[in-house]
């Protein structure tokens, strides 16, 4: 006997709805949070510039509360000349006008306590921006100079010192070094700037870096913050001597291997010390690391119980739509975490790379989505913690047809490093209304990027109360994530090949089998258990179930 398909996204009726505490546990609350990125300069704008800013992001904390999560990370708001979206900061204590003042940050982190949110700001230490007044006290200086010292200055090579010091390449495309002028006119050093030239790197072997950074996060964690989400937290140290690489494709190379500038063993002595600094406030506050590294080993280091909490799972982001591949990222990913005690914190989309609900498939808007509402469902079903990025609990796709006119990736103007296009996956969010800016700013008002007019069904209004939309998709898992507190313990079983059809993979966790099914074909299979939720119709009999394709499933056990 079948039954007719159980509809994606409904609560089951022995399912109270979420109900969320004051606060999650303080002991150990990062090991399984779910926790929200908000592109601040895209999630919700309360004065009409086009522009998100921090008054916005308060405004908004209701959405969050009702999706579930347990904490948010605010990208950079600090003073910036925003060369690269606030990732080359002018000064770390204050924050920059686009986005409100300090007593505005004050006032966004008091309400997300009081509704139970933690909040987590993104520090950036590996450069500054070159209008940070050490940089400009640098190209003020001599060579040799004190002030040079926090920053790579280095004399050009060939006769003339025409050349860079060495053959590393921007992340975001060209040499990695520009020259300075002399106060005379004359050429003179080059210094380092691993991304754009507005963000030269910071020289990690002089004491006064540590001190400054010291204090930039004793200020935050004055303030309240409960954690540092840390901007290449790969990258602070370079190799001795700056030793060349050898060839020029070096951003294919990042997180593949091992590289000179990225992923040196030096960088774990400072997230040791920042780690005892977290400890001694309250409260367990946290440090996540941006880190690419060549392995779940390399990455596994940054997480060991001396050094930062959380290191992002760049390799199951990476993963194609592929049963195989997932789990063997997967199996790998948890042994590598397991050996130094930490958990595993996953992610599927962020602001620097595009979208998954695109990038599962490209050629097929529909198929895309269906991919992307199964994988958060295998995401939020393994151990440990989750990144959700702003906008795919709305099943947002990539926004492909910018006007390069509108573009302002720092990577699109250099042309062979980052592909130059993580403007589509930065498009501020829609919230109602049938028409742009759908929400995020005043009726009629501009938007720093052109948001599609698709965007209408896609925005919070018009997909809650919705059974099958993916916003009640997510708000429905997270509840069931959160209403089993079994799933937060480390245990989870993959079954022997063979168990379940090439292309179906399943996760056993206490409790519950997650079934995902990436073939483009429907698939039966026995009945793992009692369905609680589908990212899309299952037919679910007595003795057997048939999966859709490209879809995902959760079984009571």
């Amino acid at each position: 006997m079948t039954q007719e398909p159980t509809a994606p996204g409904r609560t089951p009726a022995d399912i109270p709805p979420a109900t969320r505490p004051a606060a999650p546990a303080a002991r150990d609350w990062w090991r399984h949070a779910v926790i929200y990125q908000v592109y601040v300069r895209s999630f919700a704008d309360s004065d009409g510039d086009g522009v998100g800013d921090l008054r916005g992001v308060r405004e908004r904390l209701p959405h969050l509360v009702r999706l579930g999560v347990d904490a948010l990370w605010l990208t950079p708001f600090y003073t910036s000349p925003q060369a690269d979206g606030g990732y080359d900061v002018a000064d770390y204590r204050a924050v920059d006008p686009l986005f409100g003042d300090l007593a505005d940050a004050q006032d966004l982190i008091g309400a997300a306590h009081e509704l139970g949110l933690r909040v987590i700001v993104d520090v950036v230490p590996n450069h500054t921006s070159d209008r940070h007044p050490w940089f400009r006290a640098a190209l003020a200086g001599r060579p040799g100079g004190p002030e040079r010292a926090r920053y790579h200055f280095r004399p050009g090579r060939g006769p003339d010192g025409s050349l860079p010091p060495n053959d590393w390449q921007s992340v975001f495309g060209g040499p990695a070094w520009t020259r300075t002028t002399n106060p005379d006119g004359t050429p003179g050093e080059w210094y380092l700037h691993l991304f754009a030239p507005e963000q030269p790197d910071l020289d990690w072997d002089c004491p006064e870096v540590h001190q400054e950074f010291d204090a930039v996060l004793r200020f935050w964690l004055d303030l309240g913050v409960d954690g540092f989400r840390i901007d290449v937290a790969h990258g602070m140290v370079k190799a001795p001597g700056l030793p060349d690489v050898g060839h020029l494709e070096q951003a294919r190379l990042i997180g593949a291997q091992r590289l000179p500038f990225f992923d040196q063993d030096g960088v774990h002595a400072i997230h040791r010390a920042w780690r005892r600094l977290l400890d001694s406030y309250p409260g367990e506050r946290i440090g996540v690391a941006e880190a690419w590294a060549p392995s779940p080993e390399r990455l596994a280091l940054y997480v060991r119980p001396d050094e930062l909490h959380q290191a992002f799972n760049f390799q199951f982001l990476r993963c194609p739509w592929d049963a195989a591949r997932m789990r063997q990222v997967i199996d790998s990913s948890l042994a590598a975490t397991a050996s130094v005690g930490a958990p595993t914190t996953w992610v599927l989309s962020n602001h620097d790379v595009v979208r998954h609900a695109t990038r599962y498939a490209e050629d097929s808007p529909e198929q895309g989505l269906r991919r992307a509402r199964a994988a958060a469902l295998l995401m939020l079903a393994l151990p440990g913690s989750v990144y959700v990025y702003q906008g795919e609990e709305l099943g947002l796709p990539e926004v492909t047809d910018l006007p390069d006119e509108v573009r302002q990736d720092p990577a699109f103007f250099r042309g062979d490093g980052q592909d130059g296009f993580r403007d589509g996956c930065r498009v501020p969010i829609p919230w109602s209304g049938t028409e742009a800016p759908y929400g995020f700013g005043p009726a009629g008002g501009p938007s720093w990027l052109p948001q599609p007019d698709s965007w209408a069904k896609l925005s919070v209004a018009a997909q809650t109360g919705d059974p099958d939309s993916t916003l009640e998709l997510y708000r429905t898992a997270i509840a069931l994530r959160r209403r089993l507190p079994e799933l937060a313990e480390p245990e989870i079983g993959l079954p022997e090949d063979g168990a379940y059809p090439p292309g179906v993979l399943a996760v056993v966790r206490p409790g519950l089998v997650c079934t995902l099914n990436t073939l483009g074909t429907e698939v039966e299979v026995a009945r793992p258990g009692r369905l609680l939720l589908a990212s899309a119709p299952v037919v679910d009999g007595e003795v057997t179930v048939r999966l859709p394709a490209d879809s995902c499933a959760w079984w009571a056990i």
